[in-house]
């Protein structure tokens, strides 16, 4: 293989890789926004996690028994 096809091949690994990264990026920020809208989640809380952290201060999410096997049906 000549330098100019392993170089052409890589450019378009790489626009590849951007594209994907994108758009995975985009569907990530998607969920967010759909699951905070729907209810299930609010990511408000989780932001001030790193401003709260105090050995006393309450958690974001009860865990109980029943919730947790909700989640693992």
């Amino acid at each position: 293989m000549e330098i100019e096809t392993i170089r052409e091949l890589q450019a378009y690994g790489y626009l590849l890789m951007i594209v994907l990264l994108t758009v995975g990026l985009y569907a990530y920020i998607h969920h967010l926004y759909k699951t905070q809208k729907e209810g299930k989640r609010d990511y408000e809380k989780y932001s001030n996690l790193a401003l709260n952290d105090d050995i006393d201060s309450t958690p974001i999410e009860k865990h109980t028994k029943e919730k947790n096997e909700e989640g693992a049906n």
